[in-house]
């Protein structure tokens, strides 16, 4: 299982290549707590690195419909 620290280091590497891609949204959008319980879930299906971790939190904010955030 993947630990506390890796997930955080993977949703600030996802959100920091979002929000590069996505200049208008803000820091604290609800995006980002989407994202952070994603990549909780998903800490738990199987071992990965936070970069894995990373690109399947980008892959995630990517499909969110934006007019529901």
């Amino acid at each position: 299982m993947v630990d506390e620290v890796t997930v955080r280091k993977a949703a600030e590497t996802a959100w920091t290549v979002y929000r590069a891609a996505h200049p208008d949204i803000d820091v604290q959008d609800s995006r980002r707590c989407l994202l952070e319980r994603y990549l909780h879930r998903r800490r738990g299906e199987r071992e990965s690195d936070a970069e894995e971790l990373a690109s399947f939190g980008i892959a995630y904010l990517h499909q969110l419909p934006e007019d529901e955030c």
